[in-house]
C-alpha cells in the first residue's frame, strides 16, 4: 500500500507535483498517465510484495492508531463502490478523454473540442470535485454548509504546496530571463549522460538534500527544462524521469520519513532498512520503466 502512495506522490497524475510538471514541460496529461501506469505497476510490485518478503525481525511497537473504534455518526457512511469510483474517477475521465481521439479519428470539430475541454486537468478535477460533493456529501446526510467547511479545511492543508508550485514557476522565470537556463543547458548537453538519466538525478540528489519530493521534482525542472528544447526527450517521459528521481534518498529529512516511524512506532534503523529502501526501489524501478518505453516511443 505505501509503495503504491508513493508512486502516486512521485510521478502519477493528478497528484499536484506531477501536474505542475505536466505544464512546465507542456506535456500531455493523459498520455503521461497512461505511460505512468505502465511504468508504476512493476515499480509498485518490486518495491511493495516482493521487497516486503525480505523484511525481518522488524520490531513494530502497539499499533493504537489502528484500532477500529466504535463511532456515532449522525452521516450515512459512502459504501466501498462509492468510495472508490468517486476518488478514481479523475484518472479514468483522464484516461478516456486521451483514449478517445485515438479511436475514433474521424470525429467531428466540434466533438473532438468538446473532449479537449472535458479532458483538460482543471476541468477533469472540477467534474469530480462535484461528483464527490454529491455522493459523498449531499447524498450522505451533509448539507452544503457542511461540505463547504470540509472543503475550507482541505485547502489549508494545500495551501503550503501551492506556495512550492509557485515559487518554482518564478525560480524558472528567473533561469530563464538571466539567461542561465541557456549558459546550463550547453553545460548539460557536454555530459555523456541521456537526458532522462541526467533529469533523474538533478532531482534524486535535490531530494537527498531538502527531503521534499515536490520541490525535487519542480526545481529540477528547472534546471533540466532549457536541455528538452535542444534534445529529442519525450516531454511526458521526463514528467516521469522527475518525479521517479524525486523520491530517491528519503531519509530523515523527509516528513514522510516520520510520518512512517511514528505510524508504525519503529527505530530509526529499522525505518531506514524498510522505508527508505523501498523508496529507493521505487525510484530505480521507475527511471528502468522510463528508459525502457523510451526504446519504444
Amino acid at each position: 500500500m505505501l509503495a503504491a502512495l508513493s508512486v502516486t506522490h512521485g510521478y502519477l497524475s493528478p497528484h499536484p507535483s506531477p501536474v505542475a510538471l505536466v505544464g512546465l514541460f507542456q506535456a500531455n496529461m493523459g498520455i503521461t498517465l497512461i505511460l505512468g501506469m505502465c511504468v508504476a505497476i512493476p515499480a509498485i510490485i518490486l518495491a511493495g510484495p516482493v521487497f516486503a518478503r525480505s523484511l525481518k525481525n522488524i520490531q513494530t511497537g502497539p499499533l493504537k492508531l489502528f484500532e477500529q473504534k466504535e463511532e456515532v455518526s449522525a452521516f450515512d457512511i459512502p459504501g466501498k463502490a462509492n468510495s472508490l469510483i468517486t476518488a478514481t474517477l479523475p484518472v479514468f475521465l483522464l484516461i478516456l478523454v486521451t483514449v478517445i481521439p485515438y479511436g475514433f479519428p474521424d470525429m467531428p470539430e466540434k466533438v473532438a473540442s468538446v473532449i479537449a475541454f472535458v479532458g483538460a486537468p482543471s476541468v477533469v478535477m472540477l467534474i469530480a470535485l462535484l461528483v464527490a460533493t454529491y455522493t459523498l456529501g449531499i447524498r450522505q446526510g451533509r448539507s452544503i454548509k457542511q461540505v463547504m467547511d470540509i472543503y475550507t479545511d482541505a485547502v489549508k492543508d494545500i495551501a503550503m504546496i501551492l506556495l512550492i508550485i509557485a515559487g518554482s514557476g518564478i525560480f524558472k522565470q528567473v533561469m530563464e530571463d538571466s539567461g542561465v537556463s541557456q549558459d546550463l543547458a550547453v553545460a548539460l548537453q557536454q555530459l555523456p549522460i541521456h537526458p532522462l538519466i541526467l533529469g533523474w538525478l538533478i532531482a534524486a540528489i535535490i531530494r537527498g538534500c531538502v527531503g521534499s519530493a515536490t520541490v525535487a521534482a519542480l526545481t529540477a525542472a528547472g534546471v533540466i527544462m532549457p536541455l528538452i528544447a535542444q534534445a529529442d526527450v519525450n516531454p511526458n517521459l521526463m514528467v516521469l524521469s522527475l518525479g521517479a528521481g524525486s523520491l530517491m534518498f528519503s531519509h530523515v529529512n523527509d516528513s514522510g520519513f516520520w510520518l512512517f516511524k511514528e505510524y508504525f512506532n519503529l527505530s530509526i534503523k529499522d525505518t531506514l532498512k524498510s522505508w527508505s529502501v523501498m523508496e529507493a526501489i521505487v525510484s530505480v524501478a521507475g527511471l528502468a520503466g522510463v528508459l525502457i518505453l523510451n526504446l519504444f516511443i
